[in-house]
């Protein structure tokens, strides 16, 4: 593990893996977005249909704001609404006044970036391979004012304990945790969502992986009051659309958060077949990082760019790993689908190691 004072460097932060699936890639099986397949489900998509009929009226975030604050045992004043996560990093790089910001990766590259348009100078600290991706919190600068985890984080699927993470916490010191897939973890285990005993807190939420609204845009933060007071003044006026807000009071409630409890255990019991299929593949130099816990799996072989340049001709798309810090070309990020979809790709790498073996 070692801190990176990093330039943007090499790293294209700006990637993501939608641009797998774009244009000529429109056709391929995605497994490169971390989306759950089958979403939206017909529930939901009834719901956000049935709100269409009043976009004349501005949106109204009270009932949803309350719903979230619901779900969590929470007062409403210590949530925000947001247009997907990916906003509220952009109002945390510019609303909060940060001296010396980290970055623990390799995860989700939109927070660094987010820091940089906003003028700050990121450091990095990276994660090693050897070390399983685990974070060690002691090795995160005793000055650094604000630091950044994903957990599980994207792309590693390294799920890190709670209390291992709640030790980074300092006065003075913002602790933002990216918990995009944490409803992806059976029984959200190591979730800090909900805490209040944390200082420094900050914990977002996307509500676009799980239930397939990646479209529609919709997240929340959950904070102290006066940081979410913060947060709500850099934001524009009605920043959440109408159909946003039915959104996201419909995926809090009860039998959504029973849907979403039961989809977790089944991608988990996916992702074990998709695990047990790459490790057959460990003779021919495949390793698997793990134990991944996310509804993805990160993988590491030799002459990985062309192996996933192959699997587009055989029809399948997978995220590059190279955009990501502390990897390079020898690593790629594949989603978890159903058995009969990982069985496809696994044939379809099989096919693609001869071929770039020659």
């Amino acid at each position: 593990m070692r801190t990176d004072g990093a330039p943007g460097g090499p790293y294209d932060l700006r990637h993501h893996g939608d641009a797998e699936v774009r244009d000529d890639g429109a056709a391929l099986v995605d497994l490169a977005v971390n989306v759950r397949s089958g979403t939206p489900p017909v529930w939901l998509r009834e719901r956000i249909a049935g709100s269409l009929g009043a976009l004349a009226a501005y949106p109204d975030g009270r009932a949803a704001r309350a719903a979230v604050a619901a779900r969590h045992g929470l007062p409403v004043e210590r949530v925000l609404l947001t247009a997907g996560a990916a906003e509220a990093f952009v109002l945390l790089a510019r609303a909060l006044e940060v001296r010396r910001p980290v970055v623990v990766h390799p995860q989700f590259t939109e927070p660094e970036m987010a820091l940089r348009d906003a003028g700050h100078t990121v450091g990095r600290m990276l994660l090693r391979e050897e070390d399983g991706f685990r974070l060690d919190p002691a090795a995160v600068p005793e000055d650094a004012d604000l630091v950044v985890i994903g957990n599980p984080t994207n792309p590693t699927s390294v799920l890190h304990p709670a209390g291992t993470v709640a030790r980074l916490a300092r006065t003075g010191r913002t602790l933002v945790v990216d918990e995009a897939f944490m409803d992806a973890v059976p029984g959200e285990r190591e979730a800090l969502a909900g805490r209040t005993d944390v200082p420094g807190l900050v914990v977002l939420r996307s509500l676009t992986k799980t239930w397939g609204l990646a479209g529609l845009r919709i997240g929340y933060v959950l904070a102290g009051p006066e940081t979410v007071e913060r947060l709500a003044r850099a934001q524009p006026l009605w920043p959440v659309s109408a159909p946003a807000l039915v959104a996201a009071e419909a995926c809090v409630a009860p039998r959504a958060l029973a849907e979403a409890a039961h989809a977790a255990h089944r991608a988990a019991a996916d992702r074990a077949h998709l695990v047990a299929g790459l490790e057959e593949f460990a003779p021919e130099g495949v390793r698997v990082a793990g134990p991944a816990e996310g509804p993805f799996v990160l993988v590491r072989m030799t002459r990985a760019a062309a192996v996933r340049r192959q699997l587009r001709v055989l029809g399948y798309a997978v995220r590059r790993g190279d955009t990501f810090p502390g990897l390079d070309e020898e690593w790629m990020r594949i989603a978890v689908r159903d058995r009969a979809t990982v069985n496809g790709f696994l044939q379809a790498l099989d096919r693609a190691l001869t071929l770039v073996r020659g």
